[in-house]
């Protein structure tokens, strides 16, 4: 019986010797020559890749500043995405089963997990296709599909002014296929909130206010774009002419015919609509919104432990907002201190025209002060200017505070910090700063623009969009700026914590209201008794969470792991830290998961030793 234990184990050491062989010597083979050359094959599989899902989205094509498909929409019919899954899961065994992964590069490896990792993830996400509200007050089609043509869709020649012509045609078709889309979510038990209802049915009747649509004496919102935006071409009248009238029928023809499908089905929506607002009133709810936070993440945190990381930083800041409070000389309590910091008339520009200039001069300033201070913080800077802009008055009553506005690829469009001047009182002047770095510089303009600007870098991981990392370097923007001495003034710099305290908020009012069954109100409620905003920052940020669930987590998550690694960094390299390395190695890779990012600045620290 020994003799046969030793001779049985002498066989298994000789085949596992064989195999270590074997693997070594696969290994040895895998030249130079080999790894450029699968490589190679890898990324312009990817480049091709991206040029085909280019072909089937037009309106993606138009955001890049591409104008090859510029007379048409995107497909948002069941077919088409039947079509989409497909074509994923052909593209994920062709990705596993044709490529040698072993001879891949470093860089071209990175970019073929994320890859794979993506197709994954798109097939698994498909069981949940209906989960979503196409149309809602943040980011709904009836207030996209406009904006998009006023601020995407330029009109330099008689051609691009055609193209227009045909997409306000092809809103009634478009349109169509969104209250199909509506109604299966109907079918389906995923019904938008009550309090959705008002606010895009506003929105719909605006856009068909004005000629050609009535009588009144002003033109339509679209009707007002076409026009401004051909008056400017260098043609005789008699075409521009001929343009307007073709661009008045189309109005009459798409989009009130799309727009008046879309209301009536709305308000037939509105009256069997309920006040649940969280995903736990979906059907299978509960693995929803565990995925979604998955998704948005890139973390394997629960529900449970991000609501108490909310918790947790709620404290931290207010223990640090009382430090100012005693800076000020000011006597009373953090409540009282948020009571005079929302009422005060020193922290409110007017709300008037006066006011509104004010306060966009005022942002262009602090811009324009970080672009000369942008040395200290980065070696790789984006070539893309960046403008601020005041957002549209037909979307500005139900659009965000401020968003950011990517460049175009081919520098025909620059970034755009958008300020929304529709409500004053939200927008106080202690939260300018923190809110510029934000959606500016150093925030999504270097992201977004570097990103985009990246060499040998493949377009899916250009534009990739991974809501931690890109939120968190936003958030985490928002603080370098104090570590260069900005936010001089403590009420400033009270904002800039206030800011923060919003994003830790938003991890406890998120998962309490998807996942601990808290209402509407309570979610308000919470913002109002925490934080000094205006409690009508408090409903539209609840609506947010409901109407997007788990993408308000996103924030918080992503700068506490950027801030952790940065000292990771620190602490091991000491005097060898620069930071302007450790922001190259966040940035110039693309978006990314938080663990990859970590495994990169780990990477970083082992090249710097």
């Amino acid at each position: 019986m020994r003799f046969n234990t030793i001779k049985k184990y002498a066989t298994i050491g000789l085949i596992l010797t064989m195999v270590a062989c074997k693997t070594k010597k696969e290994e040895a083979t895998i030249t130079d020559e080999v790894k450029e050359k699968e490589s190679a094959k890898v990324n312009t599989h990817f480049q091709q890749q991206f040029k085909e899902m280019l072909d089937r989205h037009p309106m993606y094509q138009t955001y890049l500043g591409m104008d090859k498909d510029a007379d048409k929409w995107d497909d948002i019919s069941d077919t088409f995405l039947d079509k989409e899954l497909s074509l994923t899961k052909k593209e994920l065994k062709w990705i596993t089963d044709s490529v040698n992964v072993k001879a891949l590069d470093e860089a071209t490896k990175l970019s073929y997990d994320l890859y794979k990792q993506s197709l994954e993830n798109t097939i698994a996400d498909d069981a949940f296709r209906l989960y979503s509200y196409p149309v809602n007050q943040m980011h709904g089609a009836q207030a996209e599909i406009p904006a998009f043509l006023i601020n995407m869709h330029q009109i330099k020649n008689s051609k691009d002014a055609e193209n227009y012509i045909s997409r306000l045609q092809g809103i009634k078709p478009m349109f169509q296929q969104l209250v199909d889309n509506l109604k299966k979510r109907e079918k389906a038990g995923i019904m938008i909130p009550k309090f959705v209802f008002v606010k895009v049915l506003e929105d719909s009747k605006n856009l068909i206010k004005g000629k050609p649509f009535d009588t009144s004496k002003g033109n339509s919102t679209l009707f007002n774009d076409f026009i401004t935006k051909v008056s400017k071409l260098t043609i005789n009248d008699d075409e521009k002419k001929e343009l307007v009238d073709k661009a008045k029928k189309a109005l009459l023809e798409g989009v009130l015919v799309g727009y008046n499908n879309l209301i009536t089905t709305l308000e037939a929506q509105e009256k069997i609509a309920t006040t649940d607002d969280g995903a736990w009133k979906f059907p299978n709810g509960e693995a929803f919104y565990n995925n979604a936070l998955k998704r948005t993440t890139t973390t394997n945190l629960t529900a449970t432990e991000i609501h108490n990381i909310g918790l947790n930083e709620v404290t931290r800041i207010h223990d640090e907002m009382k430090k100012i409070m005693e800076k000020v000389s000011f006597k009373g309590s953090l409540q009282d201190f948020f009571k005079f910091m929302k009422e005060d008339k020193q922290f409110y520009y007017e709300a008037n025209d006066k006011g509104r200039k004010k306060y966009m001069d005022k942002a262009e300033q602090i811009i324009d002060s970080m672009k000369t201070r942008l040395d200290e913080l980065f070696i790789t800077k984006p070539k893309a200017d960046l403008q601020v802009k005041a957002v549209e008055s037909f979307r500005e009553k139900s659009a965000g505070k401020a968003f950011y506005q990517q460049p175009a690829l081919d520098g025909s469009r620059p970034g755009t910090y958008y300020a929304n001047m529709y409500d004053m009182k939200s927008m106080p002047s202690y939260q300018m700063e923190a809110l510029a770095y934000h959606e500016g510089i150093p925030g999504h303009h270097m992201q977004i623009a570097i990103a985009q600007e990246l060499k040998d870098v493949p377009m899916f991981r250009k534009l990739g969009r991974y809501t931690a990392y890109v939120e968190g370097w936003g958030l985490y923007s928002e603080f370098i700026p104090k570590e260069m001495g900005f936010y001089s003034d403590p009420y400033s710099d009270f904002g800039r914590l206030a800011m923060e305290l919003w994003r830790a908020c938003r991890l406890v009012v998120d998962t309490g209201i998807h996942a601990k069954k808290w209402t509407r109100e309570e979610g308000i409620k919470y913002y109002v008794n925490n934080t000094p905003n205006a409690e009508s920052d408090a409903v539209k940020m609840v609506e947010r969470h409901i109407v997007m669930p788990s993408q308000a987590t996103a924030y918080k998550i992503g700068m506490l792991k950027i801030i952790e690694l940065r000292e990771k960094a620190k602490k091991a390299l000491v005097e060898k830290f620069d930071i302007r390395k450790f922001h190259d190695v966040v940035l110039t890779n693309g978006p990314l998961p938080l663990d990859v990012l970590e495994n990169l600045v780990d990477k970083y620290i082992a090249s710097e030793h």
